[in-house]
């Protein structure tokens, strides 16, 4: 089906006959309709490629099955297309500036909540206020996840052996501007990165994910379990990930990344200066893969960690003391597998130091008494078990574990347990019901008693409706 408009074309240019009011053709009608065809046939290519790059487009491909007996008939509403019709629907949705293609998308995003206690920041959670500080519950509605993006495919790259090149920027409306209301948000910048790649390497320049423990929660909430086990977020930066393949089911993968610093501590303390060193956050990760990659179900596991340094003046004591510098690092371990057919266990570990702009140590890197670092070590799982092809139900916990030796005051313990059911009511519409018990230890300065201040505890009852394009 693919070679037939070609073969057609060919046929029209060289052996179409001279009638009366159609010339025959010139050498340089003949050029003009060789780089038509040429176009087109580039066209194509890069459409193809497009598809191979974005499988998650096409139909499912299920194994065939052992015998007749086992054979299943298709869903009435599952949706098989032509070539033909794959290549009407992509023209449709997508735009073209020469060689490249631009493909918009995004996700229509709600959420209800419940919070039988206030939690922070609000709307999602990363921990729970004291009780003595809050305690009443609190509802939401909120549409603030909602993204939007686009994925750009450029041509191919000589330089780098012919690579496939790409971009993409992706936004949601959650950057946390104090002026901003739920129904006035401001737009946060999630990713904006070029990449070329192949069968063996990747080279990728600008805003994505950290190299560092590379999975996420299947939590519906937004916050995926940071402060609460599962460190990395997004950065700038410059990542290269080679790929090796010494045999059919295995892959090995080796990641490295030099990255900007991001300084978060004290980010509203009178007197205090925050400023980046003179080198970047260095990253990297090592990764087994086994299994049949084709089938989408292999082992993975990974090494990982990360080391750096903030820096800060601290203009409020005497002397001043500037350009101080506090190491950062982390040392992770992550995991993703299959357990049976339809249930698949992922999680992730670390420990590490100063890690608050990695969302771990519960977002505090720095003590702000004794301007020392916290150690913090954590970590989290989720159990995800398929009922159906649409209808999945996911349990996980979380924790992520401060030194208490490192802290005078601040939060030293952070854990959440989860359940969650989701439904894709279409290949478009996504909605889902979680409950997630939270469970915030704090402590302060006073010397009472009772010792550490009381607990934050609350339970959050979330709705969500996702429509994807």
């Amino acid at each position: 089906m693919r070679r037939l408009p070609i073969v057609a074309l060919l046929a029209g240019v060289f052996c179409q006959p001279a009638f009366a009011g159609h010339p025959t053709p010139t050498g340089e009608s003949l050029a003009a309709r060789l780089a038509e065809l040429e176009r087109e046939t580039q066209a194509l290519r890069t459409e193809l490629e497009w598809l191979r790059e974005h499988p998650t487009r096409l139909p499912p491909v299920e194994p065939t099955p052992a015998g007749p007996a086992h054979a299943a008939p298709p869903r009435a509403d599952e949706q098989f297309f032509t070539w033909e019709e794959l290549q009407a629907e992509m023209r449709r949705l997508t735009f073209t500036k020469g060689d490249f293609r631009i493909v918009p998308y995004g996700a229509f995003w709600a959420d209800a909540l419940y919070q039988t206690a206030r939690t922070t920041p609000g709307a999602f959670t990363i921990f729970v206020p004291s009780r003595e500080a809050e305690g009443e519950n609190a509802f939401f509605v909120d549409a603030r996840r909602t993204r939007l993006g686009l994925n750009i495919d450029g041509p191919r790259i000589p330089l780098l052996h012919h690579s496939l090149s790409s971009a993409l920027v992706e936004i949601d409306f959650h950057s946390p501007v104090t002026a901003a209301t739920e129904n006035r948000p401001t737009v946060q910048l999630r990713h904006a990165y070029w990449q070329a790649r192949n069968d063996d390497y990747r080279v990728l320049v600008g805003q994505y994910w950290d190299v560092i423990s590379p999975l996420n929660a299947d939590t519906l909430n937004y916050s995926v379990g940071w402060f609460a086990g599962n460190i990395g977020y997004r950065r700038a930066q410059f990542w290269f990930e080679r790929y090796f393949h010494p045999d059919p089911n295995l892959m090995l993968t080796a990641q490295f990344a030099i990255a900007q610093n991001i300084i978060t501590d004290f980010a509203t303390t009178p007197g205090v200066k925050r400023e980046s060193p003179g080198w970047p956050v260095v990253q990297g990760r090592l990764a087994t893969t086994l299994g049949d990659r084709s089938a989408g179900r292999p082992v993975e596991v990974g090494v990982s960690g990360h080391i750096g340094e903030t820096g800060f003046d601290f203009l409020d004591v005497d002397p001043p003391q500037h350009d101080r510098r506090f190491r950062t690092w982390s040392v992770g371990a992550d995991v993703q597998m299959p357990l049976t057919e339809r249930l698949a266990l992922k999680g992730e570990f670390f420990t590490g130091e100063n890690l608050s702009a990695f969302v771990g140590g519960i977002g505090q890197g720095m003590c702000p008494i004794r301007r020392s670092t916290v150690r913090s070590t954590g970590g989290w799982f989720d159990l995800t078990y398929r009922l159906t092809d649409r209808w999945r139900v996911v349990a996980g916990y979380g924790l992520d574990d401060p030194n208490d030796n490192d802290l005078i005051a601040g939060r030293t313990y952070n854990q959440f347990i989860f359940a969650n059911t989701s439904f894709d009511v279409t290949r478009s519409l996504l909605t889902g019901f979680e409950v997630t018990s939270w469970r915030t230890l704090h402590q302060d300065l006073r010397d009472e008693p009772q010792g550490p201040t009381e607990p934050g505890e609350s339970v959050v009852l979330q709705w969500m409706v996702r429509y994807g394009f």
